[in-house]
């Protein structure tokens, strides 16, 4: 049946999208390491509109602890500075000619622990997501099991299928922040 198969696709494309949802939400997360990653999605408001710090400057990191931000238009300098201030990292900028210092502290043990918390919130929001988008595929299943287009065997199959890939999904994101955490931990 075509109809089954575009369901299975298209719940797939949902879960591809909420897992880089994820990936995207981790990296936010620093690990006591200086890495443009850190940083590189943050909203900054240039130009009327909100862009990603990666749009707007090159992020460069010269050692271990510190990132160099070097706008591309230096008029932005004071929106980038802000951004990268009221983020959730708790980063303190510093302007230094045509260029943004940031010094990474090294992480002590109760911050790290702060971290496993953030990550483990932000793993739980990811699950979140997947429930819906399996939620919104399972209203489709169940709209064609109504209308009666499908016999019950295929019904059966198609939520069959739609438990498991959750199930594999659900697995990918815990591991995801299983392997950030114990990057978080390490010393």
């Amino acid at each position: 049946m075509v109809i089954e198969h575009e369901l299975i696709i298209l719940l797939r494309q949902k879960f591809a999208k909420v897992i880089e949802n994820v990936e995207e939400d981790l990296a936010t997360v620093r690990v006591g390491r200086a890495k443009p990653s850190l940083i590189e999605n943050l909203g900054v408001m240039a130009y009327g509109s909100r862009m990603r710090l990666m749009e707007v400057a090159s992020i460069t990191a010269p050692d271990p602890n510190m990132l160099i931000v070097s706008p591309y238009d230096k008029s932005l300098m004071r929106d980038i500075e802000k951004a990268i201030s009221d983020s959730e990292m708790q980063l303190s900028p510093a302007v230094s000619g045509d260029i943004i210092r940031i010094v990474i502290p090294s992480l002590t043990q109760e911050r790290r622990l702060d971290f496993v918390k953030l990550l483990k919130q932000k793993s739980e929001s990811g699950k979140v997501m997947l429930r819906q988008a399996r939620q919104d595929i399972k209203e489709k299943i169940d709209d064609l099991k109504e209308r009666k287009e499908v016999s019950e065997d295929d019904i059966f199959m198609l939520l069959e299928q739609l438990d498991k890939i959750t199930g594999e999904f659900n697995e990918k994101v815990e591991e995801m922040g299983r392997e950030k955490e114990e990057e978080v931990m390490a010393v």
